[in-house]
Order: C-alpha cells, then structure tokens, then sequence
C-alpha cells in the first residue's frame, strides 16, 4: 500500500509551506505545474524553492512536462480546451504516472500545484483520478493544515455539482466518473486566442 500526497501552495510563505510538508512527513516533492514560475508567488519558482527543499532535506523533483495541465500537443484540444482524457492516454503522460509510482516506493511524495482547493486543481482531476486505486491512498494537504482523503474529496466533488451517487441508472463509481469529467472540463487550461488550432 503506498500514500501520496497532494498540496496546493496557494499564497502560503515557503515556511509555511515547509511546515506543511515536514508535519505530514513528506520527503520528495513532484512539482506538477506545467510552468514552474509564477509572478505572484516568487518564492515558488522552481530554482528557490528547490534550493529551499534542499535545506530542509526535501527532495524536489519538476514533473510539469509530463503530468502538467497543458500540452504541446495539439491533439489534446477541442476548441482550444485540453482534453484531460486524451492527456492521459498520452504515453508521456502515463511515464510520468510510472515515474510517480516508482518513486512512492522509497519517498512519501506530495504533488504540488498552485491551487489550494484540490477541486479546481489537475492534480486531483487529472492525475489523482489515473492513480486512483486499492494499492495507493491519496490524501490532499487543505490550506490549513488538515488531510483530506481522495474519497472524501470525491464526494465533495459530487455535492458541489449536485450529482447524486444513487442514481437509479448509474452506479456511484460512474457517477464519480461523470463528476470528474464535469470538473476537468471546467478547470481545463484554454489556449488564447491566436495559439495553436
């Protein structure tokens, strides 16, 4: 049985954040943001916050080009949104998920992405939903510090978009299934205007 951790930076300050890792014991962190670099929240750019991990003994590993919310790859859209179903059949995309569950077994690894709520991020709706399973438990580091098991995410999902899981025609897994999609499809990164297709 293998855990996996997911985290969301948000605005938090990189000592905030590190506390946040070293509470739940984590030891590798797998940066899954398609672009490592944000001008809001400098302190998360790849190179400082990696250097900082170092210092605290956490391993920092850039998996962005293969389990990042966007693509180069242009058979990934419809009408400019990605397809998160067509980027995980991606064989890059399913390296990076081996890689992952390579690496679970010597470190207790934590996804991170920008965004702090798990429901509006990839790293649940893209990645988590390709590793759900019996042999790995997920569980989402929340803003404040709290764990929140897949499932339970799971179920949020389904009451923030008012899907019931005892529908009569449907069991609960496709219902979980419908709400990803729903989700996914609501998150997913758009190419501007004048990009690719």
């Amino acid at each position: 049985m293998y855990e996996l951790f997911t985290i969301g930076h948000s605005i938090h300050s990189v000592e905030r954040f590190v506390d946040l890792l070293k509470t739940h014991g984590v030891t590798a962190l797998c940066d899954v943001r398609s672009s490592p670099y944000s001008r809001f929240t400098p302190q998360f750019n790849r190179e400082p916050l990696k250097d900082e991990l170092a210092r605290q003994h956490i391993i920092y590993l850039y998996l962005g080009a293969e389990l990042g919310p966007r693509s180069s790859d242009l058979t990934c859209y419809e009408n400019g949104k990605v397809q998160y179903n067509r980027l995980a059949g991606k064989d890059i995309f399913q390296q990076g998920l081996g890689r992952l569950q390579k690496g679970m077994a010597t470190y207790r690894i934590a996804l991170m992405c920008a965004e702090k709520d798990p429901l509006i991020c990839h790293r649940m709706l893209l990645i988590c939903r390709n590793l759900r399973g019996d042999d790995i438990v997920i569980r989402h580091i929340l803003e404040d510090g709290a764990l929140e098991d897949n499932r339970d995410t799971e179920k949020r999902l389904m009451k923030l978009l008012k899907i019931d899981p005892a529908d009569l025609f449907s069991t609960e897994a496709d219902q979980i299934q419908r709400a990803y999609d729903l989700q996914g499809e609501k998150v997913a990164y758009t190419l501007e205007e004048g990009q690719g297709t």
